[in-house]
């Protein structure tokens, strides 16, 4: 491989044309696909394509664009720079023509639009749903696509295209998007009826480490935040536990697995339900910030750009704009 790709450098002309109609879809979808895999068997796999097929299709591609896109290691294979791009622009064109697709099917459904849109679990057990209902009642034919998504992931999916915007933990980095503060919780304990922390109206973060945790991926922003709240006591958290929903967390602490820090909304869903207990907390940031990112604010679509306004105009704390850096 090492061979071929120096081969494809020494003998491309930096002068030719590139034959714009000769770019196949399909070697381009399946060249994001190796990529984001960092494997070729991996990514024909995921394409659904034989991996001699795969393997031509991604040469055939390289050849036409007469340079080295991929490189061959020993853990799998990696994009070139000149690969990463490809890459980066081979997703806003995939990108583009699904959206193209999802208009077309709007059109045949009579719908108006199409609301691409991730957000974290904090999200989805707090502000969120009643906003969305006041976004359908004002746009009724307008089509929502959501996804239940960790911050990085939606981060992911808004940089990538697939989304638009993303609902995210403002502690999660997000570099080159634009954001607005959406909402604005309160964090809270939740432990089951009859616990030894029960009877107090707060907790302080020292005694709440002395106990078992039910948390999210380590990876998610709430997590995250519970993890330096640990490190500014000098603790180390006794997760026992890790879930992807709030609903999840919450039977674990009713089954008596641990406790659970979580924002105040999702809590007060779960806390009479599941006969849980709600505690206050000290010596912790409190507040749980949360951003709506996007791409580019001006370069929003219609549906889009109406549920930022939306956001903006119903805020009780008045929305704090952040520009891409």
């Amino acid at each position: 491989m090492k061979r071929y790709c120096q081969g494809l450098r020494r003998w491309s002309n930096p002068l030719a044309m590139i034959n714009l109609n000769r770019f196949d879809l399909v070697s381009l979808r399946l060249f994001v696909a190796v990529v984001d895999a960092g494997s070729l068997t991996a990514g024909a796999n995921r394409f659904g394509v034989s991996l001699p097929a795969a393997s031509k299709r991604i040469t055939d591609l390289e050849r036409h664009c007469g340079i080295a896109l991929l490189q061959r290691g020993q853990r799998g294979v990696t994009a070139t720079p000149e690969g990463q791009t490809l890459h980066r622009h081979a997703i806003e064109v995939i990108a583009r023509l699904e959206q193209l697709v999802q208009a077309v099917n709007d059109l045949h459904s009579g719908a108006t639009g199409h609301l691409r849109l991730c957000a974290n679990p904090s999200a989805f057990g707090g502000f969120l749903p009643g906003v969305l209902a006041e976004y359908a009642r004002r746009y009724p034919h307008v089509v929502i696509d959501m996804e239940d998504a960790l911050s990085e992931d939606g981060i992911r999916a808004v940089q990538k295209g697939t989304a638009e915007l993303a609902v995210i933990g403002d502690n999660v980095p997000h570099e080159g998007l634009e954001t607005i503060v959406c909402n604005i919780d309160q964090l809270v304990l939740l432990v089951p009826a009859g616990h030894a922390l029960d009877s107090r109206q707060n907790a302080s973060t020292v005694s709440v480490f002395d106990h078992d945790l039910v948390t999210l991926a380590r990876s998610a922003s709430l997590t995250r935040k519970v993890m330096a709240a640990a490190d500014a006591v000098k603790r180390t958290p006794r997760i026992r536990v890790q879930v992807r929903s709030f609903d999840a967390m919450c039977r674990m602490v009713a089954f008596g697995l641990g406790l659970a820090i979580l924002p105040r909304a999702a809590a007060a869903l779960y806390a009479e339900a599941l006969n849980l207990v709600q505690v206050g907390l000290e010596g912790i940031e409190m507040e749980r910030v949360l951003l709506l990112a996007m791409r580019s604010r001006s370069a929003l679509s219609m549906p889009a750009a109406a549920l930022v306004d939306m956001i903006e105009s119903t805020a009780p704390f008045g929305s704090v704009t952040t520009p891409a850096p």
